[in-house]
Protein backbone atom coordinates (compact mmCIF):
# COMPACT_ATOMS: atom_id res chain seq x y z
CA UNK A 1 0.00 0.00 0.00
CA UNK A 2 0.99 3.53 -1.00
CA UNK A 3 0.63 6.26 1.75
CA UNK A 4 -0.50 9.66 0.75
CA UNK A 5 -0.10 12.78 1.72
CA UNK A 6 -3.31 15.07 1.06
CA UNK A 7 -2.23 18.72 0.92
CA UNK A 8 -4.41 22.28 0.33
CA UNK A 9 -5.04 25.03 2.53
CA UNK A 10 -7.96 25.81 4.89
CA UNK A 11 -11.47 24.45 4.07
CA UNK A 12 -10.28 23.74 0.46
CA UNK A 13 -12.39 19.89 1.16
CA UNK A 14 -9.52 17.97 3.03
CA UNK A 15 -11.54 17.30 5.58
CA UNK A 16 -14.58 16.37 3.33
CA UNK A 17 -12.59 13.88 1.05
CA UNK A 18 -11.16 12.08 4.18
CA UNK A 19 -14.28 11.18 6.17
CA UNK A 20 -16.45 10.76 2.77
CA UNK A 21 -13.49 8.04 1.72
CA UNK A 22 -14.08 6.67 4.73
CA UNK A 23 -17.72 6.19 4.84
CA UNK A 24 -17.91 4.88 1.41
CA UNK A 25 -14.51 2.57 1.12
CA UNK A 26 -16.52 -0.87 1.53
CA UNK A 27 -19.11 -0.27 -1.21
CA UNK A 28 -16.33 0.53 -3.58
CA UNK A 29 -14.21 -2.29 -2.53
CA UNK A 30 -16.70 -4.05 -2.97
CA UNK A 31 -17.59 -3.30 -6.41
CA UNK A 32 -14.17 -4.47 -7.53
CA UNK A 33 -14.81 -7.83 -5.82
CA UNK A 34 -12.70 -7.57 -3.00
CA UNK A 35 -13.51 -8.31 0.29
CA UNK A 36 -14.14 -5.13 2.76
CA UNK A 37 -12.70 -7.03 5.63
CA UNK A 38 -9.29 -7.17 4.65
CA UNK A 39 -9.27 -3.56 4.86
CA UNK A 40 -10.25 -1.16 8.03
CA UNK A 41 -10.71 2.49 7.37
CA UNK A 42 -10.91 5.35 10.31
CA UNK A 43 -11.24 8.60 9.88
CA UNK A 44 -9.31 10.55 12.94
CA UNK A 45 -9.12 14.62 13.44
CA UNK A 46 -5.99 15.46 15.63
CA UNK A 47 -7.62 18.67 16.01
CA UNK A 48 -10.35 17.26 17.96
CA UNK A 49 -8.91 14.22 19.89
CA UNK A 50 -6.43 14.78 23.03
CA UNK A 51 -3.24 13.35 21.29
CA UNK A 52 -0.24 15.87 23.31
CA UNK A 53 1.08 12.23 24.02
CA UNK A 54 2.01 9.31 22.01
CA UNK A 55 0.16 7.02 24.00
CA UNK A 56 -2.88 9.29 23.35
CA UNK A 57 -2.21 9.15 19.71
CA UNK A 58 -2.16 5.02 19.92
CA UNK A 59 -5.08 4.79 22.16
CA UNK A 60 -7.41 7.25 19.67
CA UNK A 61 -6.11 5.62 17.00
CA UNK A 62 -6.88 2.00 18.85
CA UNK A 63 -10.40 3.58 19.53
CA UNK A 64 -11.35 3.70 16.24
CA UNK A 65 -10.74 0.84 15.04
CA UNK A 66 -12.44 -0.78 17.55
CA UNK A 67 -15.17 0.43 16.65
CA UNK A 68 -15.52 -0.43 13.26
CA UNK A 69 -17.75 -3.59 12.87
CA UNK A 70 -15.37 -6.13 11.05
CA UNK A 71 -13.04 -5.49 13.65
CA UNK A 72 -15.48 -7.02 16.81
CA UNK A 73 -16.40 -9.76 15.28
CA UNK A 74 -12.45 -10.94 15.30
CA UNK A 75 -11.50 -11.27 18.91
CA UNK A 76 -7.56 -11.39 17.24
CA UNK A 77 -7.87 -8.09 15.88
CA UNK A 78 -9.91 -6.38 19.14
CA UNK A 79 -7.51 -8.08 22.18
CA UNK A 80 -4.37 -6.85 20.25
CA UNK A 81 -5.49 -3.05 21.09
CA UNK A 82 -6.04 -3.38 24.30
CA UNK A 83 -2.74 -3.95 25.79
CA UNK A 84 -1.76 -1.61 28.32
CA UNK A 85 -0.38 0.75 28.63
CA UNK A 86 -0.58 0.99 24.43
CA UNK A 87 3.08 2.46 23.58
CA UNK A 88 4.64 2.32 20.49
CA UNK A 89 6.31 -1.50 21.27
CA UNK A 90 2.73 -2.65 21.70
CA UNK A 91 1.08 -0.31 18.82
CA UNK A 92 3.87 -2.34 16.49
CA UNK A 93 3.07 -5.52 17.61
CA UNK A 94 -0.77 -5.18 17.17
CA UNK A 95 -0.84 -4.13 13.74
CA UNK A 96 2.16 -6.98 13.04
CA UNK A 97 -0.65 -9.37 14.20
CA UNK A 98 -3.20 -7.63 11.88
CA UNK A 99 -0.87 -8.14 9.30
CA UNK A 100 -1.25 -12.01 10.03
CA UNK A 101 -4.61 -12.19 9.96
CA UNK A 102 -4.74 -10.32 6.21
CA UNK A 103 -6.29 -7.11 7.67
CA UNK A 104 -4.84 -3.60 6.55
CA UNK A 105 -5.59 -0.79 8.41
CA UNK A 106 -5.68 2.66 6.85
CA UNK A 107 -5.13 5.73 8.83
CA UNK A 108 -7.20 8.58 7.36
CA UNK A 109 -5.21 11.23 9.66
CA UNK A 110 -6.43 15.03 9.21
CA UNK A 111 -5.00 18.13 10.60
CA UNK A 112 -1.95 16.21 11.34
CA UNK A 113 0.41 19.05 11.51
CA UNK A 114 -1.29 19.08 14.95
CA UNK A 115 1.21 16.94 16.16
CA UNK A 116 4.14 19.11 15.43
CA UNK A 117 3.04 21.24 18.47
CA UNK A 118 4.34 18.68 20.64
CA UNK A 119 8.26 18.19 19.12
CA UNK A 120 9.18 16.60 22.59
CA UNK A 121 6.43 13.48 22.53
CA UNK A 122 6.62 13.30 18.50
CA UNK A 123 10.17 13.08 18.13
CA UNK A 124 11.39 11.54 15.19
CA UNK A 125 11.36 7.66 16.42
CA UNK A 126 7.35 8.21 16.62
CA UNK A 127 7.28 9.10 12.87
CA UNK A 128 9.81 6.19 12.34
CA UNK A 129 7.90 3.46 14.05
CA UNK A 130 5.06 4.58 11.62
CA UNK A 131 7.39 4.10 8.65
CA UNK A 132 8.23 0.69 9.59
CA UNK A 133 5.00 -0.53 9.35
CA UNK A 134 4.44 1.56 6.40
CA UNK A 135 7.30 -0.38 4.94
CA UNK A 136 6.06 -3.63 6.12
CA UNK A 137 2.86 -3.58 4.41
CA UNK A 138 1.61 -3.43 7.46
CA UNK A 139 -0.43 0.27 7.98
CA UNK A 140 -1.58 2.70 5.28
CA UNK A 141 -1.46 5.86 6.51
CA UNK A 142 -3.23 8.77 4.55
CA UNK A 143 -2.42 12.26 6.02
CA UNK A 144 -3.98 15.78 5.21
CA UNK A 145 -2.49 18.95 5.79
CA UNK A 146 -2.02 22.26 4.65
CA UNK A 147 2.09 21.99 4.09
CA UNK A 148 3.62 19.16 2.67
CA UNK A 149 4.87 17.30 5.58
CA UNK A 150 8.57 17.37 4.26
CA UNK A 151 8.01 21.26 4.75
CA UNK A 152 6.82 20.41 8.63
CA UNK A 153 10.06 18.15 9.03
CA UNK A 154 12.38 20.86 7.50
CA UNK A 155 10.92 23.18 9.90
CA UNK A 156 11.10 21.01 12.96
CA UNK A 157 14.16 19.41 12.06
CA UNK A 158 12.88 16.07 11.93
CA UNK A 159 15.03 13.50 9.88
CA UNK A 160 12.55 10.61 9.82
CA UNK A 161 11.67 9.00 5.92
CA UNK A 162 8.31 9.25 7.26
CA UNK A 163 7.84 12.72 5.88
CA UNK A 164 8.93 10.97 1.93
CA UNK A 165 5.40 9.58 1.51
CA UNK A 166 5.46 8.25 -1.69
CA UNK A 167 2.67 10.32 -3.11
CA UNK A 168 1.45 13.61 -2.69
CA UNK A 169 -1.79 14.56 -3.82
CA UNK A 170 -2.56 18.62 -3.75
CA UNK A 171 -6.02 19.64 -3.42
CA UNK A 172 -6.94 23.19 -5.42
CA UNK A 173 -9.84 25.29 -5.89
CA UNK A 174 -12.51 25.00 -8.46
CA UNK A 175 -12.15 25.42 -11.97
CA UNK A 176 -13.98 28.14 -13.60
CA UNK A 177 -16.93 25.82 -15.05
CA UNK A 178 -17.05 24.18 -11.71
CA UNK A 179 -17.82 27.87 -9.71
CA UNK A 180 -20.66 28.62 -12.43
CA UNK A 181 -21.83 25.68 -11.97
CA UNK A 182 -22.43 25.87 -8.19
CA UNK A 183 -23.61 29.48 -7.85
CA UNK A 184 -26.04 28.16 -10.64
CA UNK A 185 -28.00 25.75 -8.89
CA UNK A 186 -31.87 25.07 -9.09
CA UNK A 187 -34.11 25.05 -6.16
CA UNK A 188 -35.38 21.41 -7.38
CA UNK A 189 -34.19 19.13 -10.16
CA UNK A 190 -36.81 19.61 -12.46
CA UNK A 191 -36.03 20.64 -15.43
CA UNK A 192 -35.82 24.43 -16.84
CA UNK A 193 -36.14 25.30 -13.10
CA UNK A 194 -34.85 28.97 -12.10
CA UNK A 195 -31.29 29.36 -10.10
CA UNK A 196 -31.96 29.87 -6.63
CA UNK A 197 -30.02 32.70 -7.13
CA UNK A 198 -30.56 35.98 -8.86
CA UNK A 199 -28.35 36.28 -12.07
CA UNK A 200 -27.10 39.51 -10.21
CA UNK A 201 -26.22 37.69 -6.99
CA UNK A 202 -24.79 34.67 -8.89
CA UNK A 203 -21.98 37.51 -9.73
CA UNK A 204 -21.67 38.76 -6.44
CA UNK A 205 -21.07 34.94 -5.13
CA UNK A 206 -18.31 34.86 -7.77
CA UNK A 207 -16.96 37.91 -7.11
CA UNK A 208 -17.02 37.31 -3.15
CA UNK A 209 -16.05 33.28 -3.10
CA UNK A 210 -13.83 33.71 -5.94
CA UNK A 211 -12.91 29.67 -6.70
CA UNK A 212 -12.56 28.64 -3.19
CA UNK A 213 -14.80 25.78 -1.99
CA UNK A 214 -15.22 26.97 1.05
CA UNK A 215 -15.67 30.80 0.70
CA UNK A 216 -17.98 30.34 -2.41
CA UNK A 217 -20.51 28.24 -0.14
CA UNK A 218 -20.24 31.00 1.75
CA UNK A 219 -20.89 33.86 -0.18
CA UNK A 220 -23.72 31.64 -1.79
CA UNK A 221 -25.45 30.92 1.57
CA UNK A 222 -25.04 34.56 2.69
CA UNK A 223 -26.74 35.80 -0.21
CA UNK A 224 -29.57 33.11 -0.31
CA UNK A 225 -30.26 33.74 3.23
CA UNK A 226 -30.55 37.67 2.38
CA UNK A 227 -32.62 36.65 -0.76
CA UNK A 228 -35.16 34.78 1.29
CA UNK A 229 -35.81 37.94 4.34
CA UNK A 230 -35.66 39.89 1.73
CA UNK A 231 -32.75 41.76 2.90
CA UNK A 232 -29.74 43.99 0.92
CA UNK A 233 -26.89 42.53 -0.82
CA UNK A 234 -25.01 45.11 2.19
CA UNK A 235 -26.11 43.11 5.10
CA UNK A 236 -25.09 39.42 2.51
CA UNK A 237 -22.26 41.40 2.70
CA UNK A 238 -21.52 42.14 6.03
CA UNK A 239 -22.02 38.55 7.26
CA UNK A 240 -20.19 37.25 4.72
CA UNK A 241 -17.22 39.19 5.62
CA UNK A 242 -18.20 38.41 9.21
CA UNK A 243 -17.49 34.85 8.98
CA UNK A 244 -14.59 34.41 6.04
CA UNK A 245 -12.28 36.83 7.93
CA UNK A 246 -11.77 34.09 10.91
CA UNK A 247 -11.44 31.61 7.87
CA UNK A 248 -11.58 28.90 11.22
CA UNK A 249 -15.28 27.96 11.62
CA UNK A 250 -15.88 25.67 14.18
CA UNK A 251 -14.30 21.98 14.46
CA UNK A 252 -15.03 19.98 11.81
CA UNK A 253 -17.75 17.48 12.73
CA UNK A 254 -18.71 15.49 9.29
CA UNK A 255 -22.45 15.13 10.58
CA UNK A 256 -22.93 19.09 10.74
CA UNK A 257 -20.17 20.16 8.09
CA UNK A 258 -22.64 19.66 5.82
CA UNK A 259 -24.57 22.13 5.51
CA UNK A 260 -28.46 22.03 5.39
CA UNK A 261 -29.52 21.79 1.41
CA UNK A 262 -31.94 20.75 -1.06
CA UNK A 263 -29.51 18.93 -3.90
CA UNK A 264 -26.17 19.21 -4.67
CA UNK A 265 -23.91 18.26 -6.70
CA UNK A 266 -21.03 17.62 -8.79
CA UNK A 267 -18.25 14.99 -8.36
CA UNK A 268 -14.60 15.23 -8.67
CA UNK A 269 -13.58 11.39 -9.76
CA UNK A 270 -9.78 12.14 -9.91
CA UNK A 271 -9.04 12.37 -6.07
CA UNK A 272 -11.60 9.26 -4.82
CA UNK A 273 -9.75 7.88 -8.03
CA UNK A 274 -6.63 8.04 -6.44
CA UNK A 275 -7.27 7.16 -3.08
CA UNK A 276 -9.00 4.15 -4.33
CA UNK A 277 -6.29 3.07 -6.71
CA UNK A 278 -3.42 3.52 -3.93
CA UNK A 279 -5.17 0.80 -1.53
CA UNK A 280 -6.32 -1.33 -4.07
CA UNK A 281 -2.42 -2.13 -4.96
CA UNK A 282 -2.12 -3.74 -1.52
CA UNK A 283 -3.77 -6.71 -3.24
CA UNK A 284 -3.95 -5.95 -7.27
CA UNK A 285 -4.58 -3.04 -9.65
CA UNK A 286 -8.17 -1.90 -9.33
CA UNK A 287 -8.04 -1.85 -13.35
CA UNK A 288 -9.46 1.03 -14.81
CA UNK A 289 -10.02 3.44 -11.86
CA UNK A 290 -10.20 6.60 -13.50
CA UNK A 291 -13.89 5.45 -14.97
CA UNK A 292 -14.89 3.25 -11.55
CA UNK A 293 -14.32 5.55 -9.26
CA UNK A 294 -15.57 8.49 -7.60
CA UNK A 295 -14.86 10.99 -4.45
CA UNK A 296 -17.05 13.31 -3.92
CA UNK A 297 -14.97 17.07 -2.68
CA UNK A 298 -18.76 18.38 -2.45
CA UNK A 299 -19.32 22.02 -2.09
CA UNK A 300 -22.60 22.79 -1.26
CA UNK A 301 -24.58 26.25 -1.82
CA UNK A 302 -27.68 25.86 0.73
CA UNK A 303 -30.95 26.26 -1.28
CA UNK A 304 -33.40 24.63 1.11
CA UNK A 305 -33.46 23.01 4.45
CA UNK A 306 -32.83 19.34 4.92
CA UNK A 307 -31.68 17.79 8.43
CA UNK A 308 -28.69 16.08 9.43
CA UNK A 309 -30.39 12.46 8.77
CA UNK A 310 -31.43 13.59 5.21
CA UNK A 311 -27.72 14.58 4.54
CA UNK A 312 -26.32 11.34 5.88
CA UNK A 313 -28.99 9.09 3.80
CA UNK A 314 -28.25 11.06 1.05
CA UNK A 315 -24.69 10.43 1.64
CA UNK A 316 -25.51 6.50 2.14
CA UNK A 317 -26.83 7.01 -1.56
CA UNK A 318 -23.50 8.46 -3.38
CA UNK A 319 -21.79 5.85 -1.46
CA UNK A 320 -23.10 2.90 -3.53
CA UNK A 321 -25.56 1.50 -1.08
CA UNK A 322 -28.35 1.04 -3.05
CA UNK A 323 -26.00 -0.48 -6.12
Amino acid sequence: PTSINVVGERRIGKSSLLYHFFQTYEQRVQRYGKNANDYVVIYLSLQQVQCQQVNSFYQAVAKELLKQHSVQKNSNLTNSLKVKPLDGKAFSEAIELWKQEKVLPVLCLDKFEELFDYPQQFDWGFYDNLRSLIDRNCLMVVAASRKKLSIYSKQHKLTSDFFNLAHIMPLKGLTEAEALDLVRLPQTNIPSTQAVLTPERQQLALSWGGRHPFLLQLAGRCLWEAQIQNRPDDWAKAQFEQQASILSPPRFDPHRWWLPLRWLFWSMPLNLGRLAKFIGASLDDFGNWTTGMLILITVILVVLGLWREEVRDFLKLLGGDND
